[in-house]
């Protein structure tokens, strides 16, 4: 066997001569798995073992003379034992080698003479072998000749039946000065024999055994392509379609056990089908599994279309099409692991109820598609995790988060590179049920692109009308949907794609108070922070005090992961005294200690300075990690009546301002300032915290309350919050977010709230725990937001500014209040 394409191999030269004269040399050992080299034979070899690499060196190093042979074993991937090896191999000449990206090299070598390993020695890690060559042998060419004859016409024939060979061999058999050893040894090296039988021709001392050999060989081969010719015929004319693919396969099975091959490829497909018949398809998926089948079959193992038809039947073998885990719809059972696993939110355990009281009872999935709406750490995805659980269901969740491509939700056709199936396929391959529960995350921060909508793909597998007859790209066949049981999950409602809002019940889940916050960290929290952190009750107590030190001091959110992090650093802080052996006895984590192991308070209450609340008014906005409050100030300077926004604010709340700032100008005199004043002053106002964006309309009554304070010298009231939406005419509009904004409130220790009258109707959805902590003050108007928030008594002499027109030919008298 020749390598013709050389261009990649840096050329070095030959270095040794053919040696038949019985001496013995000491050569670097190759140890080759799956060919027999013979002389005279040119051919690439890949090394990969590091023994071997040493050998390459160790032949450069002198004359470039290796010695090859075969292990008996060809899938030992050790570096393998003298007994391991078949001694007689070839003495050959490395002639050029080249270092491979992948750490290989590649070596081409020729085949010089054959030789018999006499000794081993190792030397630096590389194996040396003493070898002795064969002498040479007296050939008698009267009985060699007719075997040679023989050779050339069993050659021929081979050529005649379609099979390609060597040039070189044609050219070697019409010489006729050809030497018979050298005719055996090329023939052998360019026709199909095992190791063994190879080994076999290779080993032989005797030209004439060789020549034998190679003519038996042959023959096997001529044989078999004979009979291939022969049932390519006999098919065509006896035998129809089913007849022929069956005797096929097993005149294939029967070359392939003649030839001592293993059938692996049948064995696959018999097990491919044998699951197939067992995964319970719908008959036109059954129909399609079978037709890829047959494709399958008759396709070479290494095409590369064969790959591409072999996963896509797998993943249809692999779907769950009929398997069903048993619904428990027992209600009881369903509140103890909604009441253990979560607290509180009873109002969306009530929910949860219903949904499966209606579910026993109909039999049916179809209804609503629940969406938990809350910030984070509030619970929403656990929750699903814990319907599944009362439900004993599959549970999967499917993260939504930043999924642009429509292709993530209904797969890639099978025609592109890489091709697999949506993230809703993926997860049924995942739980093996055809009726999960399925948590879509962050279903609110869904994007997309040039790619498609893929909000638009997920209305197919939402809707309980049209997601029986579910068709993924990939699959292209219909699969059925309608025993999933989704749920979702999302931060911000108005970032849920309209389309799919309208498919689904939102339920909210607000924000924990400090006392909520409280409880759980005691039930919950700690409980697992200890197990987390290989800790034990008997090596450290929380106190009530320290508790509440870490939920004061060291969180302000809504949810629940800061304060898991903050109790978990507490106890990382103990877990490291218990290793170092500091801490023998039972450590106590008090509100004393708790500054110790976390460091200084990262929160401390607002303290406003009340004689410094002239032109700043206390707000309280909704963000997508809860409730917060802001504090907007406003400053005067000489001007024409303009005004200024910082702190990112976004284009509702500038429109707030400008819509504030219409209302104090329009009604300057009721609200007892010059109309003057506008056209000599600007007015800056700012929200603090920059860095952070804000919008929304509810900050309308804070935005003119800190107006009108500026201008009219009022202090605010340092007790009172406020939310509210504005218009020209003064009136105040509902807002959304009450109880996260309550919840705010609460936690900044503003008990006074004032909130659009609208609001009065959602007071009931505030637990009645911090409910009376609060004063909530409803409001219809601006006058009356002006009046609870604004001090009765101002400065004497800014009430003179406020009353006098410029002239002083007019007063105004102004109610105080």
């Amino acid at each position: 066997m020749t390598d013709n394409n050389n261009n990649d191999i840096n050329d070095t030269d030959t270095g040794i001569e053919d040696d038949n004269n019985g001496s013995k040399e000491l050569l670097p050992l190759l140890p080759i798995r799956d060919i027999v080299v013979f002389p005279y034979m040119i051919v690439p070899l890949f090394v990969s073992r590091e023994s071997s690499a040493k050998a390459i060196k160790e032949a450069l190093a002198g004359n470039r003379a290796i010695f090859l042979t075969a292990q008996k074993k060809v899938t030992e991937e050790k570096i393998p034992k003298p007994e391991s090896l078949y001694k007689t191999g070839i003495i050959a000449t490395v002639m050029r080698t080249r270092q491979l990206a992948d750490g290989r090299i590649k070596v081409l070598v020729q085949g010089v003479s054959k030789a018999k390993i006499k000794n081993f020695e190792n030397k630096e890690g590389c194996t040396m072998v003493e070898v002795e060559t064969s002498a040479e042998e007296h050939i008698d060419h009267a009985e060699t000749q007719p075997l040679v004859k023989t050779i050339k016409n069993q050659v021929n024939e081979i050529i005649a039946y379609g099979k390609m060979i060597s040039p070189d061999i044609l050219n070697i058999l019409e010489d006729l000065k050809a030497e018979p050893n050298k005719i055996a040894d090329i023939v052998a090296s360019n026709i199909s024999l095992k190791i063994a039988d190879a080994q076999r021709v290779l080993e032989s001392d005797s030209a004439v055994e060789k020549l034998k050999m190679v003519c038996e060989y042959l023959s096997k081969e001529l044989e078999a392509l004979k009979m291939q010719i022969k049932i390519k015929n006999t098919a065509k004319d006896e035998i129809n379609k089913s007849q022929k693919e069956y005797f096929l396969r097993e005149q294939l099975r029967a070359i392939k056990s003649e030839l001592g091959e293993a059938d692996s490829k049948s064995e696959e497909i018999n097990e491919l089908r044998e699951r197939g018949m067992k995964a319970g398809m719908p008959a036109d998926a059954k129909k399609e599994f079978l037709k890829q089948l047959s494709r399958l079959e008759k396709m070479h193992p290494e095409a590369s279309e064969a790959s591409i038809v072999r996963n896509y039947v797998e993943w249809m073998v692999d779907l769950p099409w009929n398997k069903n885990s048993v619904d428990n719809l027992d209600i009881k059972h369903a509140r103890e692991v909604l009441d253990q696993d979560h607290y509180d939110i009873n109002k969306v355990k009530e929910r949860i109820l219903e949904f499966l009281a209606v579910r026993k009872l109909t039999n049916k999935v179809k209804g609503p598609i629940l969406c938990f709406v809350g910030p984070p750490g509030v619970g929403k995805t656990s929750l699903g995790n814990s319907i599944a659980k009362a439900m004993g269901r599959k549970y999967h969740r499917i993260a939504l988060g930043g999924v642009k491509d429509e292709a993530e939700i209904r797969g890639h056709r099978r025609t592109y590179v890489g091709a697999m199936p949506g993230k809703v396929i993926q997860a049924l391959k995942a739980v093996g049920t055809r009726n999960p529960v399925f948590v879509l995350d962050e279903i609110d921060k869904l994007g997309n692109d040039y790619k498609g909508d893929p909000s638009s793909a997920l209305l197919e597998v939402l809707d309980a009308e049209q997601n029986h007859t579910f068709r993924d790209h990939y699959l292209n066949l219909d699969f059925d949907l309608s025993d999933v049981l989704f749920l979702a999950t999302a931060n911000v409602v108005e970032n849920i794609p309209a389309p799919l809002r309208d498919r689904m019940e939102i339920i909210n889940l607000s924000g924990y108070t400090e006392h909520e916050k409280f409880i759980i960290a005691k039930k919950y929290l700690i409980k697992h922070q200890l197990v987390f952190n290989g800790l034990t009750d008997k090596q450290i107590e929380f106190t009530d005090d320290g508790i509440q030190s870490v939920i004061s001091n060291y969180t302000r959110e809504a949810g629940l992961r800061n304060l898991t992090r903050e109790l978990g650093g507490v106890c990382r802080k103990i877990a490291t005294k218990v290793v170092m052996g500091e801490n023998k006895d039972k450590f106590v984590v008090t509100s004393d200690r708790v500054e110790e192991l976390l460091g200084p308070a990262k929160f401390l209450r607002d303290e406003l300075d009340h004689e410094h609340r002239i032109g700043v008014a206390t707000g309280l906005a909704w963000t997508s990690v809860g409730g917060e409050i802001l504090h907007i100030e406003a400053i005067a300077m000489k001007g024409k009546g303009k005004i200024t926004l910082t702190g990112q604010l976004g284009d509702i709340m500038k429109e707030s301002a400008q819509a504030a700032l219409g209302y104090a100008k329009a009604n300057a005199l009721e609200l007892g300032i010059k109309p003057e004043w506008f056209e000599k002053h600007d007015i800056h106002l700012h929200i603090p915290a920059g860095a952070t964006p804000k919008d929304g309309p509810s900050a309308g009554v804070t935005i003119i309350t800190a107006i009108v304070s500026l201008i009219t010298r009022r202090p605010t009231k340092t007790d009172i919050s406020m939310t509210g939406e504005i218009t020209l005419t003064g009136r105040v509009l509902q807002i959304g977010g009450l109880k996260d904004k309550s919840l705010a409130a609460l936690r900044h220790d503003c008990k006074n709230v004032i909130i659009p009258m609208q609001n009065s109707k959602d007071l009931i959805d505030i637990p009645n725990e911090f409910r009376d902590k609060l004063n909530f003050m409803p409001v219809k108007s601006v006058d009356e937001v002006l009046k609870i928030a604004l001090e009765k008594d101002a400065i004497e002499q800014e009430v003179q500014n406020v009353v006098e027109l410029n002239e002083g030919k007019t007063n105004l008298i102004i109610n105080s209040a």
